[in-house]
């Protein structure tokens, strides 16, 4: 075969084995503390390649609208693509285990020292940064949806229903969530 001058295609990454979802989990709930939504994104899609964009933004969106915290349900839906049950158990188990025993002791560190006030700044800088970091998020997972028009006319009817018209979660997704669906079907998308 003669070569074009192309750069050889970049190979598939190879699914992840049980190991590498459990350290890939662990990594990630030992480095956000507040919300690791921005860092799941960056690991799942930017470093391991496990998912792309547009697949982690679907699966987002489906974890979203379970039961459950996001990140939890991301964890398991991840580990359960890849590698089934034993999957999910080292995703879960990985995402969990170390912020759980850090939780727990600094809950018995802010309950001997939570009358100071410099403790009180920390945990409203700790807040802003949070709040920084659910901000970029949300710009990273829209991008995908600028090439699906109708896509992000649901999510801003979402952010519309919810957060400019305060109504309840449940019933604006049992509304958006038929429509996204049906627009998608009919889209192709």
């Amino acid at each position: 075969m003669m070569d074009n001058g192309s750069p050889p295609a970049a190979a598939e990454p190879s699914p992840p084995t049980v190991a590498a979802l459990f350290t890939g989990f662990l990594w990630l709930g030992l480095s956000g503390f507040g919300g690791v939504l921005p860092l799941a994104r960056r690991l799942l899609v930017e470093r391991r390649r496990w998912l792309s964009a547009e697949e982690f933004t679907d699966l987002l969106g489906l974890c979203q609208f379970l039961p459950g915290g996001n990140i939890i349900n991301l964890s398991v839906a991840v580990g359960l693509k890849f590698r089934g049950t034993a999957g999910a158990v080292a995703a879960l188990v990985g995402l969990i285990a170390a912020p759980t025993l850090v939780v727990v002791l600094l809950g018995l560190v802010y309950d001997r020292f939570q009358a100071d006030p410099h403790i009180r700044h920390l945990f409203a800088g700790l807040a802003a940064a949070a709040a920084g970091l659910l901000l970029a998020l949300a710009v990273k997972i829209a991008r995908p949806l600028w090439r699906r028009p109708l896509s992000l006319l649901m999510a801003g009817g979402g952010v519309v229903a919810i957060g400019v018209l305060n109504l309840p979660l449940l019933p604006t997704l049992l509304v958006l969530a038929p429509l996204s669906i049906l627009t998608a079907g009919r889209t192709g998308r």
